[in-house]
C-alpha cells in the first residue's frame, strides 16, 4: 500500500527504547487525554514544553492536557481559533512566537492551524493520524478503517505541511483488526497506548537527527469526509458483513440509523453472527430486505446473502437508550418498575454522571451521556447500566474493590458470564459409566456408577476477584444439581447481592441460592461446621484454609477443595523473547494491582539479561498511570482496603531491612485512598522473607540465577510450600518442557502468563491447597459417585 515506504512500517518494541542526550524545546497543540499522555512522558524524558495551546475550557471542564500543564507551571494558551477567513490572527501568532519551539508536536489536533505556525520551529511540526498513511485520509480515518472492512488498521506520524494529512512520513504502526473490533477496541488495545510511545520516539529521532522523511504515495490514498449523523443511514441492499462493517464504523459517533415505525433508532454493538436462526419476534425496518428478529441475545439483522449479525443496542431519538432485545417491551423499562434496590442504584448512576457531566444542571433519565459532553476517552461508557447487567455489575465490581473498570468489565465480568455459559452445557452431560466385573459363574453382574449432587453446598469467597471467585465455585456447583449459601468478602460483598438479584429474575427457585455476607470469623466459621452443609469450596489464605478444613472434619467430614495462598515462581531465560517476557512479566505481577492468587511472586531471570530485563520493566511500570478505577485510561487502581495497604508497605520495608534493592516504589502514592506505588525488589535471596511470603500487591520480587543453571533455578522455584501456578519464558521448547515437567505447581505458562481459561482445570499443589475450578474437573469437586452392581 505504501510502496516505497514499507520498510518504515515497524511494530514499537521496547528494546528501541533507550536514554538519550538530545532534548529540544516543544510546542504541544492539541487536546484530550492523548495529549496530556504524550506531554507528561516528553516532559518525564526530559524535553523541554515551551508552550501549550489547546482549546477554551468548556462549560467549565478544563481539557485534560490544559489540566496537566496547568499544574506544572507550563505556559498554557486557548485559542478557540488561529485563523478568520483563512488568514492568522496576529495576536495568536505573537503569543505562538513568543515560546521559541524548536518543535510542533500535534497529539490528535484538529484545530486548522495556518502555515505560519506549522513553518515556524526550526523542526517544522508532526502529527499523529489514526491511519496507516495514505490510506484513510481525513478526521474519520479510523471510522473508514472499519467501515471499509479492512484488516489492518494503525497510524502515522508525519511532518505537516500544506495539504490534508499528506507531509512526509516519519514513523508507522499497524495492527491487525478482528472481525468484531470497535473503535474503541483499537484505540485502547493499539491507538492509545502505542500512539503514545510512537509520539515519544518520533520526538526523539528529530533531535537525534535521525528522523525520514519518507514522501507519501498517492497510489491507494483515499479521502473520506468527517461522518456525520444524516450520512450514517443504513443501506440494506449489501451482504451482512459490509452492514456490519458501516454499523461498527460508526459505533458511538455518530451511530448508524435505520427508520423503524418511522422513528429514527441507531444501532450499537454490532457483532456477525455465524449460526442457525434464532428463534424471535419480527421487526420490520424500512428498506431492510427481510424483518430483522427480536431475540433474547439481542435485534438479528439479515445481509442480502441471507447472512446474520446482531445487534446489541439500540437507541431512539429522544437519546434513550436499551438492550435491542428489549425492544418490543422497552415501554416498560421505566423506574415505575423498579425495586427499591434498583431506584437506589439508579440514583448512585446519575450522581457518577453528575460528577462527570459538570455542565449539566440535572441527570435525568433522558440525559444523552455523550451529546453531553462525556468522551469515550475521558470516561468509562455508563449509559443505561441499570438495563445493561453487565456495565453495571463492573461498576459496583470497581466501586467495591478498587479493579480498574477496564479490566472489571472484561476479567471479573467478562469471564463470569463465560462461566456460567460454560457449565450450562455441562448440565445435562453429567454421566457414570459401565463398569466390567468379574462374573463368577453362575452369576450375571452388571455395574456402572452414578453421578449425584452433594446436597447443600457452601462456598466462601475472596475479595480480589468477587464476582469472577463466585463464578468460578457456584457455576459447578449449581451445574451440578446442588444448592449453595455463599458468603463473599466482608470487604466486597455488592456484586454477590447483585448476582442474587439477578438469580430470581433468571427464575432459580427459591432457597436454591442464597448469599449471606458478613465476616469470616462468624459466618465462615459457621458454615465449615454446619452438620447440613456436605461440601465446603474456599478461596483465601492458607492459615484460613487450615481452619476451615480442620472444622470440617471436626463437624461431620465435609468434602473440602481449597484454592489458597501462592508465591508462583517465573522463571525468565537468556534465550527468550525479552520484549515479550518484559511485557508479561509485568502483567504476571501487576494484574489487578497485584492482588491475583496466581501472581508471579518471584522472578528468576538468568544473569546475562538480568540488568537489561530490570532496565526495562523499570522504565515500563512507571509509564502506569496510577488513579481512579473508573478512568478508562487508568493502569492501576487502589488496593482493596486500608489493613492491606499497610501490609504491602510493611512487606517493602522488611525486604528492603534483609537486603534487597529498592529499585522502584515501596511508598503509598501521595493522594487519598489506598493507592501503592508498583515496586520493583531486586538482589533477592532465598532466606529474605519477600523471597518465601507473598504479597498479594503490586510487587516485583527478582532474583537473578547462573546462565545455564537449570537445575538450581528450579530446584530454588520449588523450594516454596506453595505450589499453585508457574512460568517459564524461553524459545527452547525443550527445556520449556523439562521445566514444566519439574516445576510443583498446578498450573505452568510456557511464554504466556495469566492465561486461564474456563474449560482448563485451576488449583494447586501442596499449601496452595486441592481440588480444582473451571473445567470438567470442577464439576467432580461437587458430585460424589455411587457404584451400582445388578445381578441378571
Amino acid at each position: 500500500m505504501l510502496g516505497g515506504t514499507n520498510h518504515f512500517l515497524r511494530r514499537f518494541s521496547t528494546a528501541a527504547t533507550m536514554y538519550y542526550q538530545n532534548k529540544l524545546k516543544l510546542a504541544l497543540i492539541g487536546q484530550s487525554l492523548f495529549g496530556q499522555e504524550v506531554y507528561r512522558h516528553l516532559q518525564k524524558e526530559g524535553h523541554k514544553v515551551v508552550g501549550v495551546f489547546t482549546v477554551p475550557d468548556k462549560d467549565g471542564k478544563v481539557d485534560p492536557l490544559a489540566s496537566a500543564a496547568e499544574k506544572d507551571g507550563t505556559p498554557v494558551f486557548k485559542f478557540p481559533r488561529w485563523r478568520v477567513k483563512g488568514k492568522p490572527i496576529q495576536e495568536v501568532l505573537e503569543a505562538y512566537e513568543s515560546v521559541g519551539a524548536e518543535l510542533n508536536v500535534l497529539p490528535f489536533c484538529t484545530q486548522f492551524i495556518p502555515m505560519d505556525v506549522i513553518d515556524r520551529p526550526k523542526h517544522g511540526s508532526i502529527i499523529y493520524h489514526p491511519s496507516i498513511l495514505p490510506r484513510h485520509r481525513g478526521a474519520s480515518a479510523i471510522n473508514w478503517t472499519l467501515i471499509h472492512g479492512d484488516r489492518k488498521a494503525g497510524f502515522t506520524v508525519f511532518w505537516a505541511d500544506d495539504g490534508l494529512d499528506t507531509g512526509p512520513i516519519l514513523l508507522q504502526r499497524e495492527c491487525d483488526v478482528g472481525p468484531n473490533d470497535t473503535v474503541d477496541d483499537l484505540y485502547n488495545r493499539f491507538l492509545f497506548p502505542e500512539g503514545i510511545k510512537a509520539m515519544i520516539e518520533a520526538v526523539q529521532l528529530i533531535a537525534d537527527g535521525k528522523a525520514p522523511h519518507v514522501p507519501q504515495s498517492e497510489e491507494g490514498a483515499t479521502y473520506e469526509g468527517i461522518q456525520k449523523k444524516e450520512n450514517a443511514e443504513i443501506f440494506w441492499d449489501q451482504p451482512a458483513v459490509a452492514l456490519h462493517n458501516w454499523i461498527r464504523g460508526h459505533d458511538k459517533v455518530p451511530g448508524a440509523w435505520a427508520l423503524i415505525d418511522g422513528q429514527r433508532v441507531t444501532f450499537y454493538g454490532s457483532t456477525l453472527l455465524d449460526s442457525s436462526v434464532p428463534p424471535g419476534k419480527e421487526l420490520v425496518i424500512q428498506g431492510a430486505t427481510q424483518p430483522g428478529l427480536v431475540t433474547k441475545n439481542g435485534l438479528v439483522l439479515f445481509g442480502n446473502d441471507k447472512k446474520m449479525l446482531l445487534i446489541r443496542h439500540l437507541q431512539f431519538e429522544d437519546g434513550r437508550m436499551i438492550p435491542a432485545s428489549k425492544y418490543f417491551s422497552r415501554d416498560e423499562v421505566s423506574t415505575v418498575n423498579l425495586t427499591e434496590e434498583e431506584k437506589k442504584m439508579a440514583e448512585d448512576i446519575k450522581s457518577i454522571w453528575k460528577g462527570i457531566l459538570s455542565n449539566v444542571a440535572a441527570i435525568e433519565d433522558s440525559t444523552d451521556f455523550f451529546k453531553s459532553g462525556a468522551s469515550s476517552m475521558d470516561v468509562v461508557r455508563l449509559a443505561d447500566l441499570m438495563e445493561e447487567h453487565q456495565e453495571e455489575l463492573a461498576t459496583i465490581e470497581a466501586i467495591d474493590s478498587g479493579a480498574v473498570y477496564t479490566l472489571a468489565l472484561k476479567t471479573h465480568v467478562g469471564m463470569s458470564v463465560q462461566t456460567f455459559r460454560y457449565f450450562a452445557g455441562w448440565c445435562d452431560k453429567i454421566q457414570g459409566t459401565t463398569i466390567p466385573i468379574n462374573h463368577a459363574r453362575p452369576n450375571h453382574n452388571l455395574t456402572f456408577t452414578k453421578k449425584e449432587p452433594l446436597g447443600v453446598c457452601a462456598i466462601v469467597i475472596p475479595w480480589n476477584y468477587p464476582l469472577m471467585m463466585l463464578a468460578w465455585k457456584s457455576a459447578a456447583c449449581l451445574a451440578a444439581g446442588n444448592t449453595l449459601v455463599l458468603k463473599p468478602a466482608q470487604v466486597t460483598p455488592l456484586t454477590a447481592l447483585k448476582f442474587a438479584e439477578l438469580s430470581v429474575k433468571a427464575g432459580f427457585p427459591k432457597g436454591v441460592i442464597n448469599i449471606l455476607p458478613g465476616s469470616g470469623g462468624l459466618v465462615g466459621q459457621r458454615l465449615s461446621e454446619h452438620p447440613d452443609i456436605r461440601k465446603l469450596g474456599f478461596t483465601g489464605s492458607t492459615p484460613i484454609g487450615k481452619q476451615i478444613m480442620k472444622s470440617c472434619a471436626v463437624s461431620n467430614l465435609k468434602k473440602v477443595s481449597l484454592e489458597l495462598g501462592g508465591k508462583s515462581p517465573l522463571i525468565i531465560f537468556n534465550d527468550c523473547e525479552l520484549d515479550k517476557a518484559v511485557r508479561m512479566g509485568m502483567g504476571a505481577v501487576f494484574f489487578n494491582k497485584g492482588e491475583n492468587c496466581i501472581a508471579a511472586g518471584r522472578l528468576f531471570v538468568e544473569e546475562t539479561i538480568h540488568d537489561e530485563f530490570v532496565r526495562r520493566v523499570v522504565e515500563e511500570t512507571k509509564k502506569m498511570k496510577i488513579g481512579d478505577p473508573l478512568d478508562r485510561s487508568t493502569d492501576h487502581g487502589p488496593q482493596n482496603h486500608k489493613a492491606h495497604l499497610l501490609k504491602l508497605l510493611e512487606y517493602c520495608e522488611i525486604g528492603v531491612k534483609e537486603g534487597a534493592t529498592l529499585v522502584l516504589g515501596g511508598r503509598q502514592v501521595c493522594r487519598p485512598g489506598f493507592f501503592m506505588e508498583p515496586t520493583i525488589l531486586t538482589d533477592v535471596e532465598d532466606h529474605m522473607y519477600v523471597a518465601k511470603e507473598e504479597s498479594f500487591g503490586p510487587v516485583m520480587v527478582i532474583s537473578k540465577f547462573k546462565d545455564g543453571d537449570i537445575d538450581g533455578v528450579l530446584e530454588q522455584a520449588n523450594r516454596s510450600e506453595y505450589g499453585l501456578a508457574s512460568g517459564v519464558f524461553t524459545k527452547d521448547i525443550s527445556k520449556a518442557l523439562y521445566v514444566s515437567d519439574k516445576l510443583e505447581a498446578g498450573t505452568v505458562f510456557i511464554n504466556t502468563y495469566n492465561k486461564t481459561d474456563v474449560a482448563a482445570p485451576f488449583g494447586g499443589f501442596k499449601q496452595s491447597g486441592f481440588g480444582k475450578d473451571l473445567g470438567e474437573e470442577a464439576l467432580h469437586e461437587y458430585l460424589r459417585t455411587k457404584a451400582v452392581t445388578v445381578e441378571y
